[in-house]
């Protein structure tokens, strides 16, 4: 059986660590060639050396997705680079050095950080690469929500849990207008997952208490559990699949 995204052309935001690093090595491992612009570029360099090792095809870039012009020079790079592009997972963005704090005890400055990478920066991805497969009539676009938008803990995390609350009405508002050129786009709503970003956080053992205790599947979820669903997401097998939030959380939240 041949990898499902065998020859497909994939760009992976902030591929350097974390998720985006699991979704980078599966990707490989399923044929596809790598883009991977990450705000640290010794980062992405090192999933390249990964997959390079292991006969797989990938460059690195640095990239500050909140940056316009840089998510233009993205969508040059992976033209010179490839010719095409296929796939956009926009995984990038802050949680790394969040920890739980008063909702009301955030400063402007770090709301407006978190909301130009978080938000505005996927929709620059998307206004960046869409054109290009406007072009080709087909694509994939995949953003990464969180589940925590919809959970209590929202209030732990206001700035994060709001950004992420905008990546559903972003998902669903370009799937609608994305639709009629043969664009999918979807999202992945991940729970409370064991990132380096997450381990580092000064109450994780108290959050993935409480995270896995309202799971309906009660383990510690770990970023190679969410890659399967990145995967299907990216795959033909998707193909009729659009404008939906995909929750791999263990179940916690049920629709």
């Amino acid at each position: 059986m041949s990898p499902v995204l065998e020859n497909k052309v994939a760009i992976i935001t902030g591929g350097g660590r974390g998720i985006g690093r699991a979704f980078a090595l599966r990707f490989a491992e399923e044929g596809a060639k790598l883009l991977l612009p990450d705000i640290n570029l010794e980062r992405a360099e090192g999933t390249v050396k990964e997959i390079s090792a292991k006969g797989g095809e990938a460059v690195a870039m640095e990239t500050d997705i909140s940056d316009e012009n840089a998510t233009k020079k993205m969508a040059e790079k992976v033209m010179r680079q490839y010719g095409r592009v296929d796939i956009l997972v926009n995984n990038a963005a802050i949680w790394y050095g969040l920890d739980i704090t008063p909702w009301d005890a955030w400063t402007v400055e770090e709301w407006d950080r978190i909301f130009s990478v978080n938000v505005r920066g996927t929709w620059l991805c998307c206004k960046a690469i869409a054109p290009l497969m406007i072009k080709q009539s087909r694509g994939k676009i995949i953003n990464l929500a969180s589940n925590v938008a919809r959970v209590p803990a929202a209030q732990l995390f206001l700035p994060y849990s709001c950004s992420k609350g905008a990546i559903y009405t972003l998902t669903h508002a370009l799937a609608r207008a994305l639709g009629p050129s043969g664009i999918n786009v979807n999202a992945i709503a991940p729970g409370y997952t064991a990132s380096e970003a997450s381990l580092a956080q000064r109450d994780s053992e108290k959050i993935f208490e409480i995270a896995t205790s309202e799971q309906s599947i009660q383990k510690r979820l770990q970023p190679a559990d969410l890659v399967g669903t990145a995967v299907f997401l990216a795959s033909s097998d998707s193909d009729s699949i659009s404008g939906q939030v995909i929750y791999v959380d263990g179940g916690t939240v049920i629709l």
